[in-house]
């Protein structure tokens, strides 16, 4: 996929209905409330393009968020890993939780006028998975 791909993809997942189940769906996995997307993946056992393939998913997740910030502000970076940190103490909701625990930091908007979230990361914290740029959209507000 390309960026123009992407965005088309996130803009539709802004408007699609959520399951009632948890499951596969045809971009990822959805379930109540919320849709993870598998934008791009990549796997590879070598730690040398693993970390070339991380940095190129990290170059197109800011290339999405160039262009959503153009349409919905500029925001902070959002960080996952002080998410996966209060997961142990607390309760955080499902596809926060998830997010969390593959990815450190997201581009995160509330989509006006949807009552939805979108968020955008690269989940590369478990050297044992693939690398993927992911989209979430979901209406459950961010921790």
């Amino acid at each position: 996929m390309n960026i123009a791909q992407h965005i088309a993809l996130i803009d539709e997942l802004c408007y699609r209905p959520f399951p009632a189940e948890h499951g596969p769906s045809d971009v990822g996995v959805s379930g109540p409330g919320h849709h993870l997307a598998v934008l791009e993946a990549a796997t590879d056992d070598d730690p040398a393009t693993r970390a070339v393939t991380t940095d190129q998913f990290e170059k197109d997740r800011d290339a999405v968020y160039e262009l959503l910030a153009s349409r919905w502000g500029d925001t902070p970076p959002y960080n996952l890993r002080t998410v996966l940190l209060r997961t142990e103490r607390e309760e955080i909701p499902g596809p926060w939780a998830e997010l969390s625990a593959r990815a450190g930091v997201a581009h995160l908007w509330e989509v006006e006028g949807t009552g939805r979230w979108v968020a955008v990361a690269v989940a590369d914290r478990d050297p044992s998975r693939e690398v993927q740029l992911l989209a979430l959209v979901t209406e459950t507000d961010p921790p």
